[in-house]
């Protein structure tokens, strides 16, 4: 296939805000159909949720339980290849070196005013459902993104709601992961049924506090439409990535860095920004040759992306190159350039930065520790990615001396007054 190269200055708007487009913006196509989803689980309940599963999975869960067994999990373990389980271990312990300096131990207190005393608390979240997608792979990588730091966090509950395998059973690395976290109770199901099952409850399904994960558009769309029922975390949906290069960069290794998150999905996205064109040109040949190589289904899904939510463009600066990039707020960002952190205070908008030529995606995606689910769509102009803190609330710590309350009175009086707030006054009045 060729794939075209474009100038950002010669684009018209409404080009520039195609190319900045990404798929899970397009959601709105199977609202409809989630609505439908929701409305079963809400009615129906176990009945709905199987009935679900076997018209979208293909799977009976009458013959197959909800939740995963005992044995399922033994059989995970002594099945699974000792080369998978400890390059799994090695993963999750980087992981968990990493989470385990986010976790706050302690309460901290400080005196603001002699006597008036202010600090925050931290606490783990009462539950947490860790989404899983399958359809396009296994992912045992994404579980323990997410379970390492609930973990950490200490949450009381943390459960896996995942697709089932054709037969019904559950991806055994997947199984093992959520083993070496700490975590039994995993179901199989996903999709818009299981997260409507999880934020809803049914009757043998409790409900959680908070879904974390990514997942397709309807995963996305479930977890818009029941936002105001439980905490959907941050907008996690299909994988999309940008490089930003430079003269220096090496345009073959910009062409198979750029397939990497490209190979998850049709769906998914993946943009060059590069100041230097004949470096984005022998790119684009290198990329077309690779796709050429790539086993089906990956090189379907690529295919289509550098059709649709893919592109490469030139710019005439570096400023301007990272202009584009704030204004796309990629998942995942690599910067190809000569001295990538003079670029680095260029960026303002983006879910990971990986800097140099000397690190791929997929290394940050699996094993460097820092986490790998990301915020997606451009809501990496305010979301982060997921940490402990996603897992944790924080609460006000308050108190005050007999002392101190007589020096905030005068103040707050004065306040409360003017707000029109008598009850409020006399609180403060009464305990000088």
């Amino acid at each position: 296939m060729e794939i075209p190269v474009r100038r950002w200055r010669d684009l018209k708007d409404d080009q520039k805000t195609a190319l900045l487009k990404r798929s899970e913006i397009n959601i709105s196509d199977v609202m409809d159909s989630v609505k439908d989803i929701i409305r079963r689980i809400q009615t129906d309940g176990d009945t709905a949720l199987k009935e679900l599963s076997l018209e979208l999975d293909k799977v009976d869960l009458d013959i197959h339980p909800f939740r995963v067994s005992e044995q399922e999990f033994d059989t995970a373990r002594e099945t699974l290849s000792d080369e998978v389980k400890d390059a799994l271990l090695f993963c999750i312990e980087n992981v968990r070196a990493y989470h385990e300096t986010q976790l706050s131990r302690a309460m901290k207190m400080m005196e603001i005013r002699p006597g008036v005393f202010a600090g925050e608390r931290a606490s783990p979240i009462d539950s947490a459902a860790l989404y899983v997608p399958r359809g396009r792979g296994s992912f045992p990588s994404m579980l323990y993104m997410l379970g390492v730091p609930a973990t950490v966090a200490g949450v009381p509950r943390i459960t896996v709601l995942t697709p089932p395998n054709g037969d019904g059973s559950v991806d055994p690395a997947c199984l093992y992961t959520a083993e070496m976290c700490g975590i039994d109770e995993v179901y199989r199901f996903g999709g818009a049924h299981g997260v409507s099952a999880m934020a809803l409850g049914t009757e043998t399904v409790n409900p959680v506090t908070k879904i974390i994960g990514p997942g397709s558009m309807y995963v996305t769309a479930a977890k818009r439409l029941l936002s105001d029922t439980v905490d959907v975390g941050l907008p996690a949906g299909p994988s999309e990535s940008a490089v930003l290069a430079d003269g220096k960069a090496d345009p073959y290794l910009l062409a198979i860095d750029l397939l990497t998150e490209a190979e998850h999905g049709a769906d998914s996205s993946a943009v060059l920004v590069c100041t230097d064109e004949r470096v984005a040109r022998k790119a684009a040949e290198y990329l077309a040759a690779e796709i050429e190589k790539l086993p089906q289904p990956r090189k379907d899904f690529v295919s289509a992306v550098f059709s649709g939510y893919g592109a490469l463009i030139t710019t005439d600066s570096i400023e301007e190159a990272a202009e584009i990039v704030n204004l796309y707020a990629p998942e995942h960002l690599q910067v190809q350039c000569h001295e990538p952190f003079d670029v680095l205070p260029l960026i303002r908008n983006a879910g990971e930065i990986i800097l140099g030529d000397t690190t791929p995606f997929s290394a940050a995606n699996y094993a460097v520790g820092a986490n790998a689910v990301l915020p997606t769509g451009g809501r990496a102009r305010t979301y982060s990615p997921v940490s402990v803190r996603d897992f944790m609330k924080y609460s006000s710590i308050i108190y005050a001396t007999k002392a101190g309350n007589a020096l905030l009175a005068e103040h707050v009086a004065v306040l409360a007054e003017y707000e029109g707030f008598p009850a409020h006054k006399k609180a403060v009045q009464t305990r000088r």
